[in-house]
């Protein structure tokens, strides 16, 4: 027995950090890998002019998501998070595996397999961020949050490296492998989750202690800091408990509630609505449209897009908390909104203007939003919410964010087959702009302030 404890102790926080956030890489796989599988899947089933059944298929993971980040958030109180985290694993292989194995001109088939991988996408949306923050200290929450924006990205551009390199296939199997091979991080994840503890918030709140103490054990520095943190936990679930019975989904627009709720849920809209999926979804068939050569030839663009993505993360980790979180949303927004409106400006001013520009001035646009709206849109949601309505709050945030990122992925293939391509980034440019002047007049700063002194800014407004 003794032998079994020792081995339990040599987990590494390292360890326990890295598979906790390995589930971000699955999901950013899954967001990004259709982006160089859907030309050749349009070449193999003939969907070059059929922009509604393109943009279901790309958009069904984001519907699933929808359903799957509610769903995760209420078993995961009930199973644990380290079990539902594992049950994802197993939804990500079985819908990578019928991915690939889809039958010919099976759109109906892929749209539904899609949707039900996409359940495990948005389970471990919710589940990955809940996890980590309820395993690191106080001290390296906002690092790590900073973490999970990178594995996520990092898996888009895994993604996207994994599609070049297979680009030169038959375009039957060259698609087919592409989905299929998510499987393989899904099993990765599995196996590493199955060494992780359980999340100590879970534990405790499940009457066991014990064992929140052990695990506790490898990630803080000593007994005094484990015992401090599970009556911090125990204070935390009273006051959760009181509030959650004091309060229900009409409070979130009373007078008390009303201003934050709408900031915070606003800016999770915001984010999706600026259409920056448009780019990590359609890349190359953006590149396609704007020059006549095949998309298939353009996968060393999302490449480009992937590494803007990661670096931009790494960027917001350096400077997440020496700025203003109005300040770099404001400053992200307006750049992003300017970029898209360019292509459209140039070629009305210079009608010869180069069509690879476009693509300048969304790298422009990636590389602003990577280290502004990306992460900060959760860091707003993690800090405006106030205890007495954070969960329905930050749950709604999360499903206006899945609905978004759904509507861009379904209509902009639609918009872009009815519309001229610059028209519809200039539709997301004011967009942009208009979240701009949300978080200008609608959004109170949260860095370095209390939970009291925001909801006082609230109150005030």
């Amino acid at each position: 027995m003794e032998e079994v404890v020792t081995k339990e102790k040599k987990i590494s926080s390292a360890f326990i950090y890295f598979f906790g956030s390995f589930g971000g890489i699955l999901f950013g796989y899954d967001i990004g890998v259709m982006t160089g599988a859907l030309p050749f899947l349009q070449v193999d089933w003939g969907l070059q002019n059929s922009a509604g059944i393109t943009g279901w298929i790309t958009s069904a993971v984001m519907f699933g998501a929808i359903f799957g980040g509610a769903i995760a958030g209420q078993l995961s109180d009930k199973l644990g998070r380290r079990k539902m985290i594992l049950l994802s694993a197993i939804v990500f292989m079985i819908g990578s595996l019928l991915s690939g194995l889809a039958p010919h001109d099976g759109s109906i088939y892929l749209i539904v397999v899609r949707v039900f991988l996409g359940t495990a996408v948005g389970a471990s949306s919710a589940l990955v961020p809940a996890y980590m923050s309820e395993m690191a200290p106080a001290k390296l929450r906002g690092q790590l949050t900073g973490l999970n924006q990178t594995m996520i990205v990092s898996g888009m551009l895994i993604s996207y490296v994994v599609d070049f390199l297979l680009k030169d296939l038959p375009e039957e199997l060259a698609w087919r492998l592409m989905l299929g091979l998510a499987a393989v991080p899904a099993l990765i994840l599995f196996a590493g989750v199955l060494k992780l503890p359980e999340s100590p918030r879970f534990l405790v709140k499940n009457n066991r202690e014990d064992d929140a103490r052990k695990v506790l054990g490898y990630i803080r520095p000593s007994a005094d800091a484990a015992d401090q943190e599970i009556n911090e936990i125990k204070k935390a679930a009273v006051d959760e408990k009181q509030a959650a019975a004091t309060t229900n989904w009409g409070s979130l627009f009373t007078k008390k509630y009303r201003f934050l709720v709408i900031a915070g849920i606003g800016v999770a809209a915001f984010q999706q609505f600026q259409g920056a999926n448009a780019i990590f979804y359609y890349i190359p068939l953006i590149i396609e449209k704007a020059t006549g050569k095949a998309a298939s030839s353009a996968l060393m663009w999302p490449i480009v897009q992937g590494v803007i993505l990661v670096i931009g993360s790494l960027v917001f980790i350096a400077i997440a908390d020496k700025f203003k979180r109005r300040t770099l949303l404001t400053l992200g927004g307006a750049v992003m909104g300017i970029s898209f409106l360019m292509p459209a400006l140039l070629k009305f001013i210079v009608p010869g203007t180069h069509p690879m520009l476009i693509v300048v001035f969304l790298s422009i646009f990636v590389a602003f939003y990577s280290f502004t709206w990306a992460p900060l849109t959760w860091v707003i949601v993690g800090e405006m919410f106030p205890l007495a309505v954070r969960g329905r709050a930050s749950g709604l945030a999360s499903s206006l964010n899945w609905v978004g990122s759904w509507l861009v992925g379904l209509l902009f293939p639609i918009m872009t087959a009815s519309m001229n391509q610059e028209v519809v980034f200039s539709i997301f440019g004011i967009i942009c702009l208009l979240g701009v002047l949300f978080i200008r007049t609608r959004v109170p700063e949260t860095r370095g302030h209390t939970l009291e002194d925001i909801e006082k800014q609230g109150l005030n407004k």
